[in-house]
């Protein structure tokens, strides 16, 4: 199934239906399907065939998303650039990408400029905003073409839909090729298909290059939901779209969740139509989400949903039954345990808790998390095209760290990379991290390792204090010697004004290693 009949189906039977709201533009399904129509016309007449890669840098909106269904219509690859990525991340997805046509919005086009004499593969830019120099305007491709020439392309669900790349926190991004029959198997999984009925309405704020902003496209579209687009999240304009359009779903990621309840005017907006607001994309720290729990109205379900961009997108889920503190003395205690999980796996995932060698652990004890599910990418674009490893059955390593309680549910412990080794013994940062954040004057806490010769690693702790209090260095040592094993107690502290974090909320640990490493050159 082509992933553009996640309109095309829609746009048949409804339509008239109101589906995309963008900054004051209003679509219907028929006039979404018109213009994706119309521009994959107008991509085939530039010479883009099956296979060929289509990248846009820019913000979100609603011609990115008309843009990515019309690469899909006509066989293309679409490639969704970070518009956040440094300007040799940005040359490295171009080439490695092998992009034949770049659509750029106005705020990058001097990024573009600069990098255009190394962007061998680039035959055409097409500028998404106002005419720019030799840039074709998108306006005037739309405007040129004929909806009723196009004729959607026949494609193999194996073949390869969007080529993604990610945060690259550690180094260079890397391509996760995601196929047609990988989101098929998403969306198909998650909703109803359409039927004409309101569905409610969905605010997506998280950018497009995301897994979780094409998903979000894909399952609202497809089962019926209006969506509004913001090109970036804003406390207060998320907000007021709320309260303005009557949302009731929506996506955010830890960062976001604390801006919107920390923000000044928080409480006088109308949010009764939320329903559904699901989170991800970083840990989320145990005091935003038990604050955000009393802040928004008791009626909003909160989802915790955990997934990555090799398996597109969601793998386990905390749903809202598991976010009530409502009920009995036993009943919130044991969901106060499970706030600080990552929930359960969804019924088409399969996920065990493996040693070093790849043997399974039983419940309780902390390994690395593999994954099993039919929606896993189709691996790595590399020259070689690097494939998802064949020895390995199909199963996929996170990179993460983590156990299974007796209950099914799964608790993180740190990136496999981020394990700190102390004379020996394993230390997971997440779990000095969580004593951190029950101090009452810590508002951020980052745990790190640090090379130590006689211990082989030291731990680090970075720390935010909350506004307006007051703590030291050796108090908050105290406090963690009074309730962690004496080996895992930070013997570094330091104070800062943030965290480093990557667009998603992820802390740049790489980043606190360094000034660590400077501080002590």
């Amino acid at each position: 199934m082509n992933t553009c009949n996640f309109v095309s189906i829609p746009a048949q039977m409804f339509a008239d239906q109101e589906i995309l709201v963008f900054e004051g533009r209003r679509w219907s399904y028929g006039e979404l399907w018109e213009v994706i129509r119309k521009l994959g016309t107008a991509l085939r007449e530039l010479g883009v065939e099956r296979g060929d890669r289509v990248a846009v840098l820019q913000t979100n909106s609603d011609h990115y998303v008309a843009t990515y269904f019309a690469a899909a219509a006509v066989g293309a690859v679409f490639v969704p650039l970070n518009y956040r990525a440094k300007l040799h991340e940005l040359e490295h997805m171009i080439n490695t990408a092998e992009v034949k046509v770049l659509l750029i919005g106005d705020r990058y086009l001097g990024i573009v400029g600069e990098l255009r004499p190394r962007l061998s593969t680039v035959r055409t830019f097409v500028t998404l905003e106002q005419p720019h120099g030799d840039m074709v305007p998108l306006q005037r491709l739309i405007d040129s073409a004929n909806a009723d020439d196009f004729v959607e392309a026949e494609v193999d669900d194996d073949d390869t839909t969007i080529l993604m790349y990610t945060s690259g926190t550690t180094s260079l991004p890397k391509g996760v090729m995601l196929r047609h029959n990988d989101f098929t198997a998403y969306v198909l999984n998650s909703v109803e298909m359409a039927d004409g009925t309101p569905r409610g309405t969905a605010l997506l704020c998280a950018p497009l290059y995301h897994i979780a902003g094409a998903t979000n496209i894909m399952t609202n579209l497809f089962t019926g939901r209006r969506i509004v687009v913001l090109r970036q999240f804003e406390p207060a304009q998320w907000l007021e779209a709320v309260q303005a359009e009557r949302v009731s779903h929506a996506f955010v990621v830890p960062t976001m969740m604390k801006h919107l309840i920390d923000h000044p005017k928080f409480a006088e907006y109308d949010l009764s139509s939320l329903q559904n607001l699901a989170y991800g994309g970083a840990a989320m720290p145990f005091p935003v989400i038990r604050r955000a729990i009393e802040c928004f109205p008791k009626t909003v379900g909160f989802v915790n949903a955990f997934g990555q961009t090799e398996t597109t997108s969601t793998l386990t889920v905390l749903g809202p039954d598991d976010h009530r503190l409502d009920g009995t003395p036993a009943e919130v205690e044991r969901n106060l345990r499970r706030l600080r999980s990552i929930g359960r796996p969804l019924p088409d995932v399969q996920l065990k808790v493996v040693d070093d060698d790849g043997n399974e652990l039983p419940r309780g004890q902390v390994g690395e998390l593999w994954v099993f599910t039919p929606r896993t990418m189709k691996g790595y674009a590399t020259k070689e095209h690097t494939v998802v490893n064949p020895a390995l059955d199909g199963w996929l390593p996170t990179r993460d760290m983590g156990w299974i309680d007796e209950d099914g549910y799964i608790f993180l412990a740190g990136r496999k990379d981020d394990m700190i080794i102390r004379g020996g013994e394993n230390i997971a940062p997440a779990e000095v991290e969580a004593v951190l954040y029950s101090h009452p004057a810590v508002e951020e806490a980052a745990v790190v390792g640090v090379p130590d010769v006689e211990w082989g690693q030291r731990i680090a702790a970075f720390i935010v204090r909350r506004p307006g209090a007051s703590l030291e260095a050796d108090e908050l040592v105290e406090f963690c010697h009074q309730r962690l094993a004496s080996f895992k107690k930070p013997e570094i502290i330091r104070f800062a004004e943030a965290l480093p974090k990557n667009q998603m909320g992820k802390v740049l640990r790489t980043e606190l290693r360094q000034q660590l490493a400077e501080d002590a050159a």
